[in-house]
C-alpha cells in the first residue's frame, strides 16, 4: 500500500471511544467536509468497527486506526493485526498513546511492521526526553502531549512545544511533529502551530463541546490562518 502524503500544517481528530456508530458517523463527514475546503490534510481516528464507513464516506479524510500490533498472519486471537488494517484500507495508526501504552521492544516491532504496509505511524511521547528517544525509531509522526494535560482543555506552553519539536527533529528530521493535549479552542491550534509544531489535533475539546462542529469550524479557520501567517513572515 503506497503511504498517505503529509504537509504541514495537518489535523487530527480523534474521538478515542467518546463516540461510535452514527454519532462518529456525523462527525467524520463534518471533518470531511472541513479537510476538503481548507485543503489539509486530517487524520480521523475511529473504532475499529466504525472504520469501513469512514473509508468508504471520507475521501477528504486519512483512516486512522487507535492502536495496531506487531503481530503476522496466524494464531493471535482477539488482536489487531496490521495486515487487515491495510487491506481495509487503513492509512496510519496510532501508538503508545497515554491510554494504551507499548513496551520499548513492541514499539519497535509496530513501526517496522506499519512500514513494511505503507501504514503511518503517530507515536505518542510524553516528555522532552521520550520524545527524543522514541524519535529514534524513526516513526512518521511524534505526538508531543504532556500525559497531565490530556482533556483538560489547557495547552502546553511555548518552552515545551518548541523544546520537544526541537528535540525530535534533531534526532529524525523527516519525522513529522504533533503538538497536542488540551487543544481545545482555535487559539491553541494556532499557537500549537505557530510555535513549532507541524500538526495538531483533538478530542475531548472538540466531542465534549456543546457545539462540535462549531469548533471544529474555529480549528480549521485557526489552522488555515497560521498556515497564511506563516507564509508571510
Amino acid at each position: 500500500m503506497e503511504k498517505a502524503v503529509l504537509h504541514r500544517p495537518f489535523f487530527v481528530v480523534n474521538p478515542k471511544s467518546y463516540l461510535y456508530g452514527e454519532e462518529l458517523r456525523k462527525l467524520a463527514k463534518k471533518t470531511d467536509e472541513l479537510a476538503g475546503r481548507y485543503g489539509f490534510e486530517c487524520l480521523f481516528t475511529a473504532q475499529l468497527i466504525d472504520l469501513p464507513w469512514v473509508i468508504e464516506n471520507c475521501p477528504n479524510l486519512i483512516p486512522c486506526a487507535q492502536a495496531m500490533e506487531s503481530l503476522k498472519p496466524g494464531r493471535g486471537m482477539g488482536h489487531i493485526l496490521p495486515e487487515a488494517l491495510a487491506a481495509a484500507g487503513v492509512k496510519a495508526t496510532f501508538l503508545n498513546h497515554a491510554e494504551n501504552p507499548l513496551t520499548v521492544g513492541e514499539l519497535a516491532k509496530c513501526i517496522v511492521r506499519a512500514r513494511e504496509l505503507g501504514i503511518l505511524t503517530c507515536v505518542c511521547a510524553d516528555s522532552v526526553e521520550e520524545a527524543a528517544a522514541i524519535a529514534e525509531l524513526h516513526p512518521d509522526i511524534m505526538t508531543c502531549e504532556l500525559n497531565s494535560l490530556i482533556g483538560t482543555g489547557q495547552i502546553a506552553g511555548e518552552d515545551y512545544i518548541r523544546q520537544s519539536t526541537a528535540a525530535v527533529k534533531n534526532v529524525s528530521p523527516e519525522t513529522f511533529v504533533l503538538q497536542a493535549a488540551g487543544i481545545s479552542t482555535g487559539q491553541d491550534v494556532y499557537d500549537a502551530i505557530y510555535y513549532g509544531g507541524d500538526a495538531t489535533g483533538g478530542t475531548s475539546g472538540i466531542v465534549a463541546a456543546d457545539d462540535p462542529f462549531a469548533v471544529l469550524e474555529e480549528m480549521f479557520a485557526a489552522l488555515d490562518r497560521v498556515r497564511t501567517d506563516i507564509a508571510a513572515e
